[in-house]
């Protein structure tokens, strides 16, 4: 009886040991900077509850612990900023064996003011972490993304489409994650990797709480301002920013751009009615100034024409792709 025991406990293990290794190496896997809460923890989620194995970028001990305990998650602790610590992410990640097929640049920061009085060493950091965050981690994990034929996303903003007064700053980050997308799709294609960007309105998340943080910190949009006034309004209002839609719809965009045979190179996802028809709208409005007056102006039937040339275009371009 013993020994038949044994023989049953021996095949219990070696046969689970055989089914998890099976299903790691079957499972792809995404890896989402920024993953501590708000848009990027709501990406883990998920996509570790829709097949996917997670690995989870955050710069914090206490978050990465947390993290670690969700099933189909392991948290990678690294700072978009630095690049040793993405080279020893990216390391570990190629050592783990699965392989990279996602990409989720989604760590971000905001810094808010007005043009004329915030110091250089503020959009420094903006850019920092929003800009050149996306370009050294995008280069250190691309030969993983390359060798799967996988995909790469980064979260934009509305704000990349538009600005504002005191959100030029910030919008100069999302404007040129919008050029980096495009460069970054025609490059990779050669590779059959596809590139995304998801252009969220207002969801909840803590980056209206950290920005404010950092104006209170850092004092680097003084009460001296030419613009108390506006500065007033945006101390009231950035703790508020936590308490926006679920983020639910952005995190299913993401996942369209893992899942989807056809991945768009652009997701517009606005909480309301009214921030779409404001992004779109200043994105028509903007093609009018650029056709104003120039050499070669359009009349609007003409425009009309390339609008629905360019329709047809994106709806040629829905054809299934060669399943990956």
């Amino acid at each position: 009886m013993f020994l038949a025991r044994v023989i049953i406990l021996f095949f219990l293990i070696t046969c689970g040991s055989q089914t998890v290794f099976a299903e790691t190496k079957e499972q792809k896997a995404v890896l989402v900077t920024g993953a501590s809460s708000g848009l990027g923890l709501k990406m883990v989620e998920t996509l570790s509850a829709s097949g996917f194995f997670v690995y989870a970028g955050v710069r914090k001990a206490e978050d990465a612990k947390r993290l670690n305990k969700m099933p189909h998650v392991e948290a990678l602790q690294f700072d978009v900023r630095n690049t040793d610590e993405i080279a020893a992410a990216a390391a570990l990640v190629e050592k783990r064996g699965r392989g990279l097929y996602g990409l989720v640049n989604n760590a971000g920061v905001a810094v808010f003011g007005p043009l004329l009085e915030v110091g250089v060493e503020q959009l420094d950091y903006q850019m920092d972490v929003n800009v050149y965050g996306p370009y050294r981690v995008t280069q250190a994990f691309a030969p993983m993304i390359i060798k799967s034929k996988g995909r790469i996303a980064t979260t934009g903003s509305i704000a990349g489409i538009s600005s504002a007064p005191m959100y030029g700053i910030y919008a100069m980050s999302k404007h040129a994650i919008e050029a980096y997308t495009e460069s970054l799709a025609a490059e990779m294609a050669r590779f059959d990797v596809t590139v995304s960007v998801v252009e969220p309105g207002n969801y909840g998340s803590r980056i209206g709480e950290t920005a404010f943080e950092l104006m209170q910190s850092t004092n680097y949009w003084p009460e001296s301002t030419q613009y108390a006034e506006e500065r007033k309004q945006l101390e009231k209002g950035l703790p508020l920013v936590a308490q926006g839609k679920d983020p639910q719809d952005v995190a299913d965009a993401v996942l369209d751009i893992m899942q989807s045979d056809t991945p768009k190179l652009r997701y517009l996802v606005a909480p309301n009615e009214a921030q779409a028809e404001r992004t779109l709208r200043r994105n028509i409005r903007k093609t009018l100034q650029l056709n104003q007056d120039q050499v070669y102006s359009y009349d609007v039937q003409t425009l009309i024409k390339f609008m629905n040339e360019e329709a047809a275009k994106l709806d040629n371009s829905k054809s299934p792709k060669t399943a990956r």
